[in-house]
């Protein structure tokens, strides 16, 4: 019999324990997985703002490096899940991990654009999809009563990793260089990494994975202008994360480490963000609502973003537009598992799921808007960046263009709302389609997020 260092399971575990040391072990591993994916790609505004400025390369050639780990990360999350599915996840999540450490270090190395997007962009962003979406399936099966604050936990490594990213190599390249400072993110990465190898331990046997589309969806007017209104909001929403580094050394005067916190405060300011729109989406206004409401504040953030010129008002900006990311910006979305999480992810994937009759749907559908917001997040920055370029260096097209983006975005999810209670009745309001925390205790979840009554 062939040696397998990661054996599968082979039996029904039972009902998850909701505790213990290998719960909490899950939660850790997938914490620091979540660092490692979208905590490095919402760290990538002081990489733009580096390459700019010390390799004189045009803003849209530089965007096409961290959209495209944004991509990968999303378009790789529904293949990834079905791997999960087939009891793969601990080998896709040590794949994931060693291709973002890989990566990083040949990042370190880079001296030439070419370079620089097959390291950072193709081998980090391949690490990025193949190891989320199953870290976050793997800390789901093993908490049922207390599943949201599990997944809450491990979501929030997104904004430990920009947090600690954003930090190390804007602070340590002015000590030690661009160069040393990248190794020294390759380092930490390692170190997740080792701890995640060490520690993440699937617990269901293998399961059949369902159809990868449903096109009937496509035919329901409610799902079609929803998911519009999604790619709209990812087409615009990393506009700012990518580019507000050197909008602020280029417009502001700041220097390059000052720029970096900012970042730093957007992250901060989303993490308590996500419960706090949770708790008032599920108590009070339900999930699309609140996903309406919260895509026209940040559509009105980024016209307040013509207007900010100052040192102060940038950062009192940048507080006011982590609160507006934070309730519509998902570099947590490619699990349907983020059901159970409060807050952002909570906003999106609850407003799908209560414009879904048939929660056993739910799984794939999402699947399918998540493949959509991929190729949106791929176009997105690299636009943006050609408009800064056509303006001769200047952000008005390009902070124009996002605001108006994001403004129809959510005139289509109010119309998706709009048709919900028309053709299908109030269910939000009445609760009966409406997904919240308390309901959904009675979907159960499968490895690769997909939901069945």
């Amino acid at each position: 019999m062939p040696f397998n260092i990661f054996p599968l399971v082979q039996e029904e575990p039972g009902p998850p324990p909701d505790g213990g040391v290998q719960a909490w072990l899950q939660i850790l591993a997938s914490h620091l997985i979540n660092a490692l994916s979208w905590g490095y790609s919402a760290s990538f505004g002081v990489y733009q703002l580096h390459y700019t400025t010390t390799l004189s390369l045009p803003e849209s050639q530089v965007a096409w490096i961290g959209s495209l780990q944004v991509f990968l990360t999303f378009f790789l999350g529904t293949f990834a899940g079905r791997a999960a599915d087939a009891g793969y996840a601990q080998h896709a999540a040590v794949a994931g991990c060693s291709l973002i450490v890989l990566g990083t270090f040949m990042t370190s190395l880079a001296t030439e654009y070419w370079q620089i997007f097959l390291a950072q962009g193709l081998c980090t962003g391949l690490g990025m999809g193949a190891c989320y979406v199953p870290s976050m399936a793997v800390v789901g099966s093993y908490w049922n009563k207390r599943k949201a604050f599990a997944i809450g936990l491990a979501a929030s490594g997104s904004g430990t990793g920009s947090i600690l990213f954003s930090l190390v190599i804007q602070h340590l390249q002015a000590t030690i260089g661009f160069p040393s400072a990248v190794r020294v993110q390759g380092y930490i990465a390692l170190a997740f990494a080792v701890v995640v190898i060490l520690v993440f331990r699937p617990r269901l046997p293998p399961r059949k994975a369902g159809p990868l589309v449903e096109w009937k969806a496509f035919t329901e007017p409610t799902y079609v202008l929803f998911t519009i209104g999604v790619v709209l909001i990812f087409t615009a929403v990393y506009f700012c994360f990518f580019f507000i580094n050197t909008y602020a050394t280029l417009r502001v005067g700041l220097s390059a480490v000052e720029a970096a916190n900012l970042l730093v405060i957007i992250s901060a300011i989303g993490i308590p963000v996500r419960p706090i729109l949770g708790f008032l989406a599920d108590r009070y206004f339900g999930s699309l609502l609140t996903l309406i409401v919260s895509t026209i504040f940040l559509a009105i953030m980024l016209f307040v973003w013509i207007a900010v010129r100052s040192v102060s008002s940038l950062y009192v900006y940048s507080v006011f537009y982590g609160v507006a990311t934070g309730a519509v910006q998902g570099s947590q979305y490619t699990s349907l598992l983020f059901t159970f999480t409060f807050g952002v992810s909570y906003l999106f994937v609850s407003g799908l799921a209560s414009l879904t009759a048939d929660l056993s749907k739910l799984g794939v559908r999402f699947g399918m808007v998540d493949s959509l917001i991929a190729f949106a997040s791929l176009a997105g920055p690299p636009l943006a960046g050609a408009l800064i370029q056509s303006d001769d260096g200047g952000f008005l097209k390009a902070q124009i263009w996002a605001g108006v983006v994001t403004m129809c975005a959510s005139l289509f999810i109010c119309a998706a709302k709009w048709t919900e209670v028309k053709f299908d009745g109030p269910r939000s309001k009445s609760g009966e389609g409406e997904t919240t925390p308390n309901n959904l205790e009675a979907v159960q979840v499968e490895d690769d997020g997909r939901a069945k009554a």
